[in-house]
């Protein structure tokens, strides 16, 4: 297919819309790219091959999808929106290598689907155009499920793609980026302007590529206690950790009970959590629960 042809241009986009009577839902977080070089970029990014298995999250009309359809062995595509069923069937037509399921993602089996739908040895990736408003749960289910994947590449919100690619010691820096760093190396490969949406949206965005990791680069003896401190440590980020730990733990521990476990973690009380790295906090949720444990 010729990029004249393609669906991600603004005029076949707006036919597509005009012949289905599509509306943009805004509860949805609905907005179609019109620019396929960015479309091909992403595909790039993500490494796409004739070997790959690709799962895509919120299809809309097809524009990614095609793309990836071009370069990947087979494409699994959820999408939510019954309206876009019909739409996909038509503007897809000429792949058969992909299958699209109306289904929220949220709500999938996706170890079940993934052993269902692709090859036992093949590499599966995730790509997608994920709707702002819900690309933290997304991306945080396809984690803390430890799914058979080997990379995850979304176009998600600029803010967003800063905080969980952030360092300790910066402003973007918190729970999300310690979240999506246990599991995940990220890295920013490419700034998007909202410019090339349909319609636009107020912020730019950003696609990031997290590649698995084998094991996570600390050892932690409950990992959902690990993940509950440090959003205790950033509850207030203006507050030292002293402060926020006393507050999540004012049923079980006094203030003192508290210094004494930060002492014994070589944490100062008075630094607060963007200062930590992973290991220190790692450190001090190993420490809480050797003294407390989930009590």
């Amino acid at each position: 297919m010729s990029k004249e042809k393609a669906i991600a241009t603004p005029n076949r986009t707006r036919e597509i819309l005009a012949k289905f009577h599509f509306s943009f839902k805004k509860s949805l977080g609905q907005n179609f790219l019109i620019d396929v070089n960015i479309l091909e970029n992403i595909v790039k990014y993500a490494g796409i091959d004739e070997h790959c298995g690709v799962i895509e999250i919120g299809p809309g009309i097809g524009a990614l999808t095609e793309q990836l359809a071009k370069k990947a062995d087979r494409v699994l595509a959820f999408e939510i929106d019954q309206r876009l069923i019909p739409v996909l069937k038509e503007t897809l037509k000429d792949y058969p290598n992909v299958t699209v399921r109306n289904e929220d993602i949220l709500k999938a089996d996706i170890r079940k689907i993934l052993l269902e739908y692709f090859r036992k040895d093949q590499p599966v990736k995730v790509v997608a155009n994920l709707p702002y408003y819900i690309t933290t749960p997304i991306l945080m289910k396809l984690l803390m499920d430890q799914l058979p994947i080997t990379d995850i590449t979304v176009m998600i919100q600029k803010e967003v793609a800063l905080r969980m690619s952030a360092q300790p010691g910066t402003k973007d820096y918190g729970s999300l980026s310690i979240a999506v760093q246990y599991f995940t190396i990220p890295k920013i490969v490419m700034n998007v302007p909202k410019t090339v949406f349909m319609p636009q949206p107020n912020v730019d965005s950003a696609v990031l590529h997290l590649d698995m990791r084998d094991e996570p680069p600390v050892e932690v003896k409950n990992e959902r206690y690990f993940f509950d401190l440090v959003q205790a440590c950033f509850a207030q980020r203006r507050k030292t950790i002293m402060n926020n730990l006393s507050r999540h733990f004012h049923t079980r521990l006094s203030k003192e009970g508290i210094a004494d476990i930060l002492s014994s973690a070589k944490i100062e009380p008075n630094r607060r959590g963007e200062s930590l790295t992973m290991a220190e906090f790692a450190r001090l949720a190993n420490h809480f629960y050797d003294r407390i444990g989930e009590s």
